[in-house]
């Protein structure tokens, strides 16, 4: 079988990444994926992205880039992921991978207005995520980890929306059979949410969060974990 491409779009944290994790660790960890089953491409660093034809689907990782700066090498993936999604190759975005991939499609991606969304939060379910090949196993509601200050502000034209949250509309959304964008983090580990929620607390109190309702609030979220391992099973499917 080929390879899954984890496409790398930037770095965790500090604090985590000297651990030795980063997001691509995360994934493989979630989607329990086997060595010599995927490939990490690490765009943000400038790598070139492999032929289609030789990868069988596509995990898009988080990033702390903005995809509204447009970056040479962000926009090099954005034309990479629409030329993927033409050719019908399953993709998964995760939060920047989410919004890139929307941009990529048409859709429209800005700073939310009203700021960030950080934290475990309930995810919501649309009907149409009832008979979606991803979504619909899923529980009403589930947990998801979030941390984002933009977001999708206006889905692609041919976009399903399957989930929203309190604070976005937007946090889950299927592209023709095979390619979805989640806002929310499936990767993430309850200890990783709470890295977050420290390493941003000084923003956060000036943004005017509730320290301690965040910190209280991060739950663990194994059904937006499972995701990753459905993702994968529809790839071989």
């Amino acid at each position: 079988m080929k390879p899954i491409l984890i496409l790398k779009t930037g770095q965790t944290i500090e604090t985590l990444l000297r651990q030795g994790e980063d997001f691509e660790d995360w994934i493989v960890d979630g989607a329990q994926l086997q060595a010599g089953t995927y490939s990490v491409v690490d765009a943000y660093s400038g790598a070139s992205l492999p032929a289609l034809t030789s990868i069988a689907g596509i995990i898009v990782t988080g990033s702390p880039a903005m995809v509204t700066d447009l970056e040479p090498w962000s926009e090099g993936c954005s034309r990479y992921l629409r030329e993927a999604f033409e050719v019908n190759l399953p993709m998964l975005g995760i939060c920047y991978g989410h919004q890139l991939l929307a941009h990529a499609c048409g859709g429209e991606v800005g700073y939310h207005p009203l700021g960030r969304e950080i934290g475990t939060v309930d995810i919501e379910l649309f009907d149409t995520a009832k008979t979606d090949p991803l979504f619909s196993t899923l529980p009403m509601p589930f947990l998801g980890h979030t941390t984002h200050s933009q977001s999708v502000l206006r889905l692609p034209p041919e976009a399903v929306l399957l989930a929203r949250s309190q604070h976005d509309p937007h946090q889950a959304f299927r592209l023709g059979e095979r390619a979805w964008g989640v806002q929310f983090h499936p990767e993430f580990r309850a200890n990783h949410m709470r890295a977050y929620i420290e390493a941003r607390q000084e923003e956060l109190l000036e943004e005017k969060f509730n320290l301690e309702r965040l910190r209280s609030g991060v739950k663990a979220t194994p059904e937006a974990t499972g995701l990753l391992q459905r993702f994968v099973q529809l790839i071989s499917a």
